[in-house]
C-alpha cells in the first residue's frame, strides 16, 4: 500500500518575492529504496504574506533539487581536472593550501566574493561575518556592488544605517511613480512584494494611478496608466526637475517631518539650476510632463516614487537614489500610510537595535582598494576591482578567493578579464551548487544543501517586506548523510584561515562566538550572557542566531520579560508564518543618525551635483545598451532548469524598429554589439518597446565557456552582456559599477 504525500511548508528561494509554497512529498518505498520525492508544488493560500501567490520559477525547486548537474559531494581539482572527493579529503586540501598564502601575503592576500542567492541562505548570511572576522581582509566583494550599493549609500546618510530603505505602502497608496524598475518581474527589489500584479490592479480598481519612467516599455509599464521613456543614465536629470518643481511652485509639504529634517534650507538653492526646462532635454522627457508629475505628487494625499536597478546602476546612482527619498520627504509621502515606509524586520534590522533616533550614522572610506583607490561601502570594496587587485603585483595582492554562491565571471563587467585573472591564483575556494563559469576555476568545490533540505528565515527581505511578518521553512527534504550545514563549512574555513586545523571542533568554536558577541552587547553582565545562551538551548549554529535576534528584537520574547513575544518556537509552531501587521510610522524611532534627524543634505551628495551640473549638456550617444530583467532567470543558474529554460530563446537584443532600419538589423538575424574592444553576438528582436537609441540585452547569459557542467544551460548559452561593460566605470561615491545607459556600436553579421 503507497503511503499518502505529506505536506510541507517552504518560503521560494527564487526572487525577493520570497512566497510561501505548499510542497506535497512522497515519501521514499520500494525495493529500489527510492528516496522522498516532491511530487506537487502550489501557492500556500494559508501563507500571512503571499497568500498563494507564486509565479512560474517556483517549479523549478524540484527541478533544482533534482538536477544531476547539481553538485552533491566536493571537487577536488586534481591534474587540471575535477575528481569526486570526501568532505575530510576537500578539508585536508584547504588546510594545506590556505594558511599558506596567508602566511605569505598576510590576511589581505585571500578575498572573499559573497553571490546574490546568499541572501536566501540563512546559514550564509549569518555566518559569514564570522568567516570575514576570521580571515581578517579588507578584500571583501559581493553583488551588492553591481546592482543596490548606491541605495544602500543614501539611505545610510539619510537615515543611519546601510538597510533603512523606505518600500511603497501599495495596498494603502493611491499614485507610484516607477523609475528604472520592473516589479511584474521581480515582485520587487529592495522592496519585497509578492503578487505586484494584483496589488497594482487594486490600486488602479480604487481610483490610483501607476506612471512608469523606463527606456523599455516594460511588464510594469503595460499594466499602468502612463508610461515615458527616459534616456538611460539620466534619471538624476529628470528626478532633479521634480525637485526643483516643487520649489518653484510651492509645492513642499513636510508635514510631521518639518520637526525630524536637518538641511531642507540647503535644497532649494541646489536644486535651482535643474528647472524642468532645462533637464527635459537630458532626460528626454517633457517639461510639461515633469512639471505635472511633481504637481500629482504632492496633490495625492498617499503618494510615493519607487526607483531600482536602473536608477543605481549608472553614473550618477547614489544621487538618484537620494534624490528619489528627498521627493517623498518634501512631498510628505515619507513615513505616511500609503507612501514610502520603513518595514519592522523581527529580526537583524539596525534600525530597532539600540536607542531609537540618535545613533552613529555610517561610516564610507575607512580605506581604499589597493589599485584603483576606490572607497570601502557597508565593509565592501567594488566587485569590479577584484581582477586588478588579483593581477597587480605588490603587498596585498590577492592570491586566494573563496566565492560565495556567487558566479562573477558572468555577472559582474568584464568578466573575461576575471576569469584570466583567475587562472593567476595561487588557491581557490568555491562553496556553489554547480560547476559553472566562476567556480570551474578553483582548487576546491564545496557544495551546499538543496533548498528543500535546509531551514530558512528571510534575514534580508523581511527588512525590505510590504508587509511585516515572520516565518520559518524547516528542511522539506532529508540531507545526504555527511553533508554539512553551510554555517558548519563557514566556520571550518575560518579556522583553518586561523591555524586551528580542519579537525577543529566546530561547535565548541560557534559556542564561544556567541559568548564573545554577547558580551560584546552586554558589557559585564555575566550572568545575563549565561542566561541567555542556556535559553537558547539546544538549538545550534543558523537556527540558535535566528532564536536570539527573534527574541530579542521588537517583536521578541526578550527572554521572559515580554511573555508571548516571539520566539523562534512560536514561528516554527506556524508553517504559514505570523503576521505582524501593516507598516506604521516609525520617525523618529528608525532614525539612527548622529542628529536624530533625516540628513536631507549630506555633503558628499551636495558636492556631487556638481558632477551632474557639468554633465547636463553632454551629447547623447548614437546608441546605448541597458539591462533587461526577465521572469523565468533572475539568476544565471536558473538557466539550467528546463521549466524555466524552455519556451522562447530570451537573450535577445531588443532594438526599436528605426534603429533596425538605421542599422541594417534584421529581426531573428545576428548582430555584433561593440563597446571599443569588447565585443559580443547576439539575436536580434526588432520591438517597438524599446526607446529610440536603446539596445536591451538581459543579464547573466553567455554559458559557452569551457569547462562548465550545465548541460541545459548550454543548449542556449545566449550572450554575456558583462562582457561588453568597462570594469573601470563606477558610480565615483558608492563604486557601483555602471552598466545602464553604456555607448555601444552595433552591426549586422
Amino acid at each position: 500500500m503507497t503511503e499518502p504525500a505529506t505536506r510541507a511548508y517552504r518560503i521560494c528561494p527564487f526572487c525577493e518575492a520570497c512566497c510561501g509554497l505548499e510542497i506535497d512529498v512522497e515519501p521514499g518505498a520500494g525495493v529500489n529504496l527510492q528516496r522522498p520525492r516532491v511530487v506537487r508544488i502550489r501557492g500556500d493560500r494559508r501563507d500571512v504574506f503571499s497568500n498563494g501567490f507564486l509565479c512560474p520559477k517556483a517549479i523549478g525547486l524540484k527541478e533544482l533539487h533534482d538536477d544531476p548537474d547539481r553538485l552533491r559531494t566536493p571537487l577536488i581539482k586534481r591534474d587540471g581536472r575535477f575528481v569526486e572527493a570526501s568532505w575530510d579529503e576537500a578539508w585536508a586540501e584547504i588546510e594545506r593550501r590556505l594558511p599558506p598564502v596567508i602566511a605569505a601575503g598576510g590576511a589581505n592576500a585571500v578575498a572573499t566574493v559573497l553571490g546574490n542567492p546568499t541572501s536566501h541562505k540563512m546559514s550564509l548570511i549569518l555566518y559569514f561575518p564570522r568567516l570575514a572576522r576570521a580571515l581578517g581582509t579588507r578584500n571583501l566583494y559581493s553583488a551588492s556592488s553591481v546592482d543596490q550599493v548606491p541605495k544602500m549609500l543614501s539611505c545610510g546618510l539619510m537615515f543611519g544605517t546601510w538597510l533603512s530603505v523606505p518600500v511603497p505602502d501599495i495596498e494603502r497608496s493611491d499614485f507610484l511613480l516607477i523609475i528604472g524598475a520592473n516589479p511584474m518581474v521581480s515582485n520587487g527589489s529592495l522592496w519585497t512584494v509578492p503578487d505586484f500584479r494584483g496589488k497594482a490592479k487594486a490600486l488602479r480598481a480604487r481610483g490610483g494611478k501607476i506612471v512608469v519612467i523606463d527606456p523599455r516599455r516594460t511588464e510594469t509599464a503595460d499594466v499602468a496608466d502612463e508610461h515615458h521613456f527616459i534616456r538611460p543614465g539620466s534619471d538624476v536629470y529628470f528626478l532633479l526637475g521634480i525637485a526643483h518643481a516643487l520649489f518653484d511652485e510651492q509645492l513642499v509639504r513636510l508635514g510631521r517631518l518639518a520637526g525630524h529634517v536637518a538641511g531642507f534650507e540647503q535644497l532649494e538653492p541646489a536644486f535651482a539650476h535643474f528647472s524642468p526646462e532645462r533637464v527635459a532635454e537630458r532626460c528626454a522627457i517633457d517639461a510639461a510632463v515633469i512639471r505635472g508629475l511633481a504637481r500629482k505628487l504632492a496633490a495625492t494625499q498617499r503618494a510615493a516614487v519607487y526607483g531600482r536597478i536602473g536608477t543605481c546602476t549608472q553614473q550618477f546612482g547614489t544621487l538618484a537614489s537620494w534624490l528619489i527619498d528627498v521627493i517623498n520627504v518634501l512631498t510628505g509621502h515619507l513615513d505616511e500610510e500609503g507612501g514610502a515606509m520603513f518595514p519592522k524586520a523581527a529580526a537583524f534590522a539596525a534600525n530597532t537595535r539600540g536607542a531609537p533616533g540618535f545613533g552613529r550614522g555610517i561610516v564610507t572610506g575607512r580605506y581604499a582598494s589597493r589599485v584603483s583607490k576606490a572607497p570601502e561601502v557597508s565593509g565592501e570594496l567594488p566587485l569590479t576591482c577584484l581582477a586588478e587587485e588579483i593581477e597587480t603585483p605588490g603587498d596585498g595582492q590577492i592570491k586566494a578567493l573563496i566565492t560565495i554562491a556567487a558566479n562573477p565571471v558572468l555577472s559582474a563587467p568584464n568578466g573575461p578579464r576575471l576569469a584570466r585573472a583567475m587562472k593567476g591564483l595561487d588557491f581557490m575556494v568555491s562553496l556553489d551548487i554547480y560547476l559553472n563559469e566562476t567556480s570551474r576555476h578553483a582548487d576546491v568545490i564545496l557544495p551546499g544543501p538543496s533548498p528543500l533540505e535546509d531551514a530558512h528565515y528571510d534575514v534580508s527581505f523581511t527588512q525590505f517586506s510590504q508587509r511585516n511578518h515572520a516565518r520559518y521553512s524547516p528542511p522539506v527534504l532529508a540531507r545526504t548523510p555527511g553533508q554539512p550545514d553551510e554555517w558548519e563549512s563557514l566556520l571550518r574555513i575560518g579556522a583553518i584561515a586561523r591555524g586551528l586545523g580542519a579537525r577543529v571542533d566546530v561547535d565548541a568554536l560557534d559556542d564561544a562566538a556567541l559568548e564573545e558577541e554577547l558580551r560584546r552587547s552586554l558589557g559585564d553582565a555575566a550572568s545575563e550572557v549565561t542566561a541567555i545562551t542556556a535559553a537558547l538551548a539546544p538549538l545550534r549554529g543558523a537556527d540558535r542566531l535566528l532564536d536570539l535576534g527573534l527574541r530579542s528584537g521588537p517583536y521578541g520574547d526578550q527572554f521572559g520579560r515580554n511573555p508571548g513575544g516571539l520566539t523562534l518556537a512560536a514561528v516554527k509552531a506556524a508553517p504559514s508564518g505570523i503576521d505582524l501587521g501593516p507598516m506604521t510610522a516609525r520617525i523618529p524611532e528608525a532614525l539612527r543618525t548622529p542628529s536624530g534627524r533625516i540628513e536631507l543634505a549630506p555633503p558628499a551628495l551636495m558636492n556631487d551635483l556638481a558632477r551632474a551640473r557639468s554633465d547636463l549638456a553632454a551629447l547623447p550617444p548614437d546608441l546605448v545598451i541597458i539591462g533587461r530583467r526577465q521572469l523565468r532567470s533572475n539568476n544565471s543558474w536558473m538557466h539550467n532548469l528546463p521549466a524555466l529554460a524552455k519556451g522562447p530563446f530570451r537573450c535577445t537584443a531588443l532594438v526599436h524598429p528605426v534603429d533596425a532600419r538605421r542599422l541594417g538589423l534584421v529581426d531573428g538575424a545576428m548582430a555584433a554589439i561593440t563597446n571599443g574592444a569588447r565585443r559580443i553576438e547576439a539575436q536580434v528582436e526588432v520591438s517597438a518597446e524599446m526607446m529610440p537609441g536603446v539596445v536591451s540585452l538581459p543579464h547573466g547569459w553567455g554559458h559557452d565557456l569551457a569547462g562548465v557542467r550545465l548541460n541545459v544551460a548550454v543548449e542556449r548559452p545566449g550572450a554575456n552582456l558583462n562582457a561588453l561593460l568597462d570594469e573601470n566605470l563606477r558610480d565615483p561615491l558608492s563604486g557601483n559599477a555602471v552598466l545602464s545607459g553604456v555607448p555601444v556600436r552595433m552591426a549586422p553579421m
